[in-house]
């Protein structure tokens, strides 16, 4: 394997609804998602070396908050991986960092996933999707989702997957400093008396459909109002996008970033233009990205 490399993009993720059923027993929460990959991604480089370690490069301000150690998920799946794999051995994980960190966009569990899927080729596991899978469940409650090629509906504290049909997308980003913990999120929808939102059927026909103009009014997030109530430029950001022209704006997983729903290209891009710190973004990706 010497001088090898194989490398996968981490697509970062939206969730176009979030549905908070309620708390479990185990600490998590029950809950209902539609997750769709954008084309903002990180790049996970891997290559061998004479033990596990991640280096994560690319803008300081991304990369200096990437959890080290431990706490980084990236090596928790390398070292998940390697417990799985007799024939796995040393690997140096590099991680183009380009996915904000703590913005609910899911730019870790991505990592983590393009990690299984590099180091499963590098080290010739051999481990198929459901072995992968299985992994990913312990990683984390976003890893399963992220293994996915394509849109998801995801069921119990996220680990529950399976397939969605959803039309191309474009959106404009809006990311806001700092970051939300996701344990934050959680806690403060229990303290302010947990709402639900309403069934996701319409919002998940217009989805396939490619009725934008439908699915606009239809994105929510029962995690936005106890967000919002504590980090008001949050609900400000999403304002900036409505009064911009998106068809709609929601607060994507915990937070903090929003996303605003275009009605193709050209007008993501005028929206980008018009909002600051926006990007242009298209979901879902195209079929076969970040296989590498």
């Amino acid at each position: 394997m010497k001088g090898r490399t194989v490398r996968r993009e981490a697509r970062a993720k939206i969730n176009l609804f979030l549905r908070v059923l309620g708390a479990r027993e185990d600490g998590y929460h029950d809950l209902e998602s539609l997750i769709v990959r954008i084309s903002l991604a990180d790049v996970v480089t891997v290559r061998p070396a004479e033990a596990l370690r991640v280096d994560v490069r690319g803008a300081a301000e991304l990369a200096g908050k990437v959890p080290a150690g431990g706490l980084n998920l990236a090596l928790v799946a390398a070292l998940a991986l390697a417990d799985a794999c007799p024939q796995a051995l040393g690997a140096e994980i590099v991680i183009d960092k380009r996915i904000p960190v703590a913005g609910g966009l899911g730019g870790g569990s991505a990592d983590a996933a393009a990690a299984l899927l590099a180091l499963n080729e590098l080290w010739g596991c051999g481990l198929g999707p459901g072995e992968l899978a299985d992994l990913a469940e312990r990683i984390g409650s976003d890893v399963p989702a992220m293994l996915a090629e394509g849109p998801v509906l995801v069921a119990g504290r996220g680990e529950l997957v399976a397939p969605a049909a959803v039309a191309p997308t474009w959106w404009v980003l809006v990311p806001s400093e700092p970051g939300v913990r996701s344990p934050d999120a959680y806690r403060w929808w229990d303290e302010d008396g947990g709402r639900t939102g309403p069934d996701p059927e319409p919002l998940l026909e217009a989805a396939a459909a490619g009725d934008v103009e439908a699915l606009g009014p239809l994105l929510y997030n029962d995690l936005e109002p106890p967000v919002f109530a504590r980090r008001p430029d949050i609900a400000a950001a999403k304002e900036r996008v409505l009064a911009a022209g998106a068809l709609g704006a929601v607060m994507s997983g915990s937070g903090s970033s929003v996303v605003g729903l275009a009605r193709d290209e050209a007008h993501a891009r005028e929206l980008a233009a018009a909002v600051p710190k926006a990007t242009a973004v298209a979901g879902p990706p195209p079929e076969g990205a970040g296989r590498g």
